[in-house]
């Protein structure tokens, strides 16, 4: 893959072949954020889970506690009380199933979040095909099916963030914006290892965080020690 200049300018800033502690990688990704907009840092996690095993998925969620940078929208289906407390909370969206047609036939998706009641998820099921591959389907480990939707939606627009296994049994995470300070994207990296930590599945046998890497949206990719987050 063909790098640019500035791509490659900021690789040569640290060696690419070292495992930083945090604080060190921390600083290197945002040394590296060159580009004209507000890069998002993320975080990539190889794990050593076999994710096609039930018992060896890792799936769950975490409130970043200075939030990921980005303004969220949530949509929750819902009726009665529950709609009102939803709205209330500040979701952005909230309805049943006159939502369900805009979403499968109009192809709408002016949302990142989905948030249900457990009485709503016979609607919402019918939305798996085109909810499923997007990542947006409403999930209870993930604390987005819930009868409580007041604190869901106020937790994502806090800044809880979902994490999961993908194909590759790699954990690919938002941890705030290059304008962030070292020390607000520490404070959330700490709090997501943390969490993914304690999300250990008790049946897998051997090396569980494989690599770990920090980068920016345009930036290369800088490698923490797993063993300074253990």
């Amino acid at each position: 893959m063909k790098h640019g200049k500035k791509y490659n300018e900021a690789a040569k800033a640290y060696d690419r072949a070292q495992l930083y502690d945090p604080s060190e990688a921390i600083a290197l990704v945002k040394k590296t954020a060159v580009a004209k907009f507000d890069e998002t840092i993320e975080v990539h996690v190889r794990t050593g889970c076999d994710g096609r095993h039930a018992d060896q998925q890792v799936r769950g969620a975490v409130v970043l506690p200075n939030g990921t940078g980005k303004k969220v929208r949530v949509l929750v289906f819902a009726k009665g009380a529950k709609a009102d407390e939803a709205t209330a909370a500040g979701a952005d969206y909230v309805g049943e199933a006159e939502l369900v047609p805009k979403i499968q036939n109009e192809g709408w998706l002016d949302f990142d979040v989905v948030v249900a009641t457990p009485d709503m998820m016979g609607v919402v099921g019918r939305l798996g095909r085109v909810l499923g591959p997007k990542g947006l389907m409403p999930n209870p480990k993930a604390g987005t099916v819930t009868m409580d939707v007041a604190k869901a939606v106020q937790d994502i627009k806090a800044g809880k963030i979902e994490y999961r296994l993908d194909k590759s049994n790699i954990i690919h995470v938002p941890v705030g914006k290059a304008s962030f300070s070292e020390e607000q994207i520490a404070e959330n990296f700490k709090a997501l290892m943390e969490a993914l930590v304690k999300a250990r599945p008790s049946t897998l046998k051997g090396t569980y965080l494989k690599s770990i890497t920090l980068a920016s949206t345009m930036g290369p990719g800088v490698k923490v020690n797993p063993l300074k987050v253990q």
